[in-house]
């Protein structure tokens, strides 16, 4: 493999590769979305999904300081989501997302992190003045957000990709000062195949690191 050398990211020492791995991507993409969102410490962020971009966003969210709620449908995510940090927990199967994060105040950020357009949609009347959508999961179908629903409380609804390799090594840095980890499946790259067969099923919990040697 050759990568130009403006591509690269120093790791620090306090990370190692397997750490380090999951942050390159799913870590930057939230990393670098959440701090470039608008929202100031301690108002309210939601992060919608708990899951591989999720559970990472739940971290940051709450190493940065904002009053942050996860967002899932069912409770079987409520325990993980609160060992995380989350101050709240929202069951989107059982409750009606847009009001229970009115009744918390509203959220100035929902960093949108499952890939389910019909989720994103209920969350907006749940934005506070001047908040965001910020998609990051992706979904074939469309959103639809009325008109409205974005005019009378200034909201707006925003995508983001990941950044460049400076923001890797910000979030690589930030990562090791505060303790934020991905929660990974290891193995070895004589199992490649299966590990990716695993990754793309859905059922790994919640990144798959591939490393050399048995």
């Amino acid at each position: 493999m050759v990568a130009p050398t403006e591509a690269l990211a120093a790791i620090p020492a306090e990370l190692d590769f397997v750490a380090a791995g999951p942050l390159l991507c799913a870590g930057i993409t939230v990393f670098n979305a959440l701090r470039n969102a608008g929202a100031r410490p301690p108002q309210l962020v939601a992060v919608l999904g708990v899951g591989g971009l999720g559970h990472l966003a739940i971290q940051y969210s709450v190493k940065m300081g904002y009053r942050t709620v996860a967002l899932a449908r069912g409770r079987d995510k409520e325990a993980l989501a609160r060992q995380l940090g989350a101050h709240h927990y929202i069951d989107t199967a059982s409750q009606d997302p847009a009001a229970e994060l009115t009744g918390l105040g509203g959220a100035r950020v929902v960093i949108a992190t499952a890939t389910n357009s019909p989720a994103m949609n209920a969350v907006v009347g749940g934005l506070s003045i001047d908040g965001k959508l910020l998609v990051l999961g992706v979904d074939s179908q469309a959103l639809s957000v009325p008109p409205l629903a974005l005019i009378g409380a200034r909201r707006s609804v925003q995508g983001w990709p990941s950044g460049t390799p400076i923001d890797s090594e910000d979030t690589l840095n930030f990562s090791a000062l505060t303790g934020v980890r991905a929660m990974v499946e290891t193995y070895p790259l004589s199992r490649a195949p299966e590990a990716f067969a695993r990754m793309m099923s859905g059922s790994a919990r919640f990144r798959v690191v591939i490393t050399p040697g048995s």
